[in-house]
């Protein structure tokens, strides 16, 4: 997941699709690129699972899975609570090394 959003790209068709779903042919508008680099770009998103799609007749429509921004953000949640404690200690020593005498 973390990898599909490495590219910028895709992290501008993620932002987009956080204000709901659209088609590829609409993707392709806005972004300097061929159709088939933007498909390309959401076949990666699809596979890291982070985007949906449904195809109705000749239109594929794209929208964010809320469950797979959830798993990330849970992810960043522990890493951030590990981060803040070892900093935390980290504080406390040097207080405590700051207090004694030299």
């Amino acid at each position: 997941m973390f990898q599909a959003l490495a590219d910028p790209t895709r992290r501008v068709m993620v932002e987009r699709l956080g204000r709901g779903p659209t088609s590829v042919s609409e993707f392709a508008k806005p972004l300097a690129m061929s159709l088939s680099a933007v498909v390309q770009h959401l076949q990666i998103l699809e596979a890291s699972g982070l985007v949906r799609s449904e195809k109705v007749g000749r239109v594929r429509t794209c929208r964010i899975d809320p469950n797979a921004l959830r798993t990330a953000e849970e992810w960043i949640a522990r890493r951030r609570a590990m981060w803040a404690l070892r900093l935390d200690r980290l504080g406390n020593y040097l207080t405590e090394q700051a207090d004694k005498p030299q």
